[in-house]
């Protein structure tokens, strides 16, 4: 399966919203106008990962946060179609956010659901590591959160995210 990595539309917000309650419905799933102002925020970046025929399987969005001298960046989700799951469309998705905080340097840091081991391993693979728990973080579930940071990486391409990439069928 060839799946293509590309920059958010407004368009999307509405498949956007769809999955989000499919993904969180405990813990206060974004609407289209929580997609649209994130959209609008100038630090923001927002993707879409779309199949072969342009359907959208999955979505994710990072905060550039800092200073030009002191930059971070903060992975605000990440959400996969869960008939597309386990097909490394989530690695494509936080790979292409990392690509774009790398061009500013800096660490990354986000907040993950402390049973959400999926979402952990993939996360450590790729250099996070727990550094904070925070209680009851996810409303109205009152579900925990782990904080997790990536330090700074050197080393990464200067191009977009438009990216096409061969995952699982």
């Amino acid at each position: 399966m060839t799946i293509r990595i590309e920059p958010m539309r407004p368009d999307d917000v509405t498949r956007c919203a769809e999955l989000e309650q499919v993904l969180f419905p405990e813990d206060d799933p974004w609407h289209e106008v929580s997609f649209l102002s994130e959209l609008a925020g100038p630090h923001n970046r927002y993707i879409t990962a779309r199949d072969a025929r342009g359907r959208m399987v999955g979505y994710a969005g990072i905060a550039l946060l800092g200073t030009a001298d002191h930059p971070e960046a903060e992975v605000h989700t990440i959400g996969v179609d869960p008939a597309d799951h386990r097909r490394g469309i989530g690695t494509l998705l936080l790979e292409a956010l990392l690509l774009e905080a790398g061009k500013r340097g800096g660490p990354v840091f986000l907040e993950v659901r402390t049973d959400n081991a999926p979402a952990i391993t993939l996360y450590e693979k790729h250099g996070f590591h727990i550094i904070g728990l925070r209680k009851n973080y996810y409303q109205p579930s009152g579900a925990d959160a782990y904080t997790m940071r990536r330090p700074a990486m050197a080393g990464f391409p200067q191009d977009g995210f438009t990216t096409d990439a061969e995952v699982s069928s």
